[in-house]
């Protein structure tokens, strides 16, 4: 499987607009990795996208995407869907104001999702329902797992009641992804599907020390109901048996710059930061 990073920002990109923090400082002066946005990756073996932040259109200009074949969600926050509407930009044919035959976009998700992103209004009532109307989008659901082309895909849910989010294990003959980006606790870790993974993309969890503004998470603080502290994730990837960790939504008031997570990368063998662009093979 041959994997693009898009996005390996989280809640806020890097830099954050207006900060003048040393982190969003240096990201301006250096750029390239230094500067993340929201939160995506694409397989490139069935051109699948998996999220649409807000900067979705611009990564994948920067990438050289030439075609979408199926898009994923992982949950339905904003960061990850307020660029849904790419797929209007990538279809439409302004004379028709529908979508250029052959065009469509493949919207691939647990039925769980639907009955959730049914309830995403704009002026033109559901915007799942505008966009199929439209031609912009073929809605495919399914319960567990399904196959795309030469990719199997297992969607593994953590449900939290009113919050739902799901764990891809991506599957390509011997090769297995498991992509865990955000709002992962508690994470299905009793699930065979994602033990031996050769390459676990996984958030980093919570760093206790070193934050913007010398902020301590307390202990009943909302970010430790969804998210691991960093050495409770190294934990979790290790008792799953993850032969490789990269982690992404890498989030701006951490207070970490590139250089800081390549600094960090150097103590573990198997661990590697994701920067915007990453391409990785597995």
């Amino acid at each position: 499987m041959d994997i693009t990073i898009l996005g390996s920002g989280g809640c806020m990109t890097i830099p954050k607009p207006l900060c003048r923090c040393r982190v969003c400082t240096q990201a301006r002066e250096n750029r390239g990795p230094y500067q993340r946005t929201g939160p995506s990756v694409f397989i490139n073996d069935e051109k699948i996208l998996i999220d649409t932040p807000a900067e979705i259109s611009y990564q994948l200009n920067r990438s050289g995407i030439e075609k979408i074949n199926y898009l994923l969600f992982t949950h339905l926050d904003p960061d990850h869907i307020e660029g849904f509407r790419v797929v209007e930009q990538i279809t439409l044919d302004f004379r028709t104001w529908r979508a250029y035959e052959g065009k469509c976009v493949k919207l691939v998700l647990p039925e769980e999702l639907f009955v959730r992103l049914e309830k995403i209004n704009s002026c033109y009532g559901p915007v799942i329902d505008f966009y199929h109307s439209s031609g912009f989008v073929d809605c495919i659901s399914y319960s567990n797992s399904i196959s795309l082309g030469s990719i199997k895909i297992t969607a593994i849910p953590v449900d939290r009641g009113n919050q739902l989010a799901f764990i891809y294990v991506i599957e390509k003959n011997s090769q297995k992804m498991v992509y865990a980006p955000c709002d992962i606790k508690p994470f299905p870790e009793n699930r065979k599907e994602v033990l031996d993974a050769d390459l676990l993309v996984i958030q980093p969890g919570i760093f206790e020390n070193g934050l913007k503004h010398d902020f301590k998470y307390p202990d009943d603080h909302i970010s430790r109901t969804t998210l691991y502290t960093f050495e409770e994730t190294l934990g979790l990837a290790k008792r799953i048996y993850a032969n490789k960790v990269l982690f992404t939504h890498i989030e701006e008031y951490w207070n970490r710059s590139y250089d800081d997570y390549k600094k960090l990368e150097k103590q573990f063998d198997n661990v590697r930061f994701a920067y915007d662009g990453l391409q990785i093979s597995i």
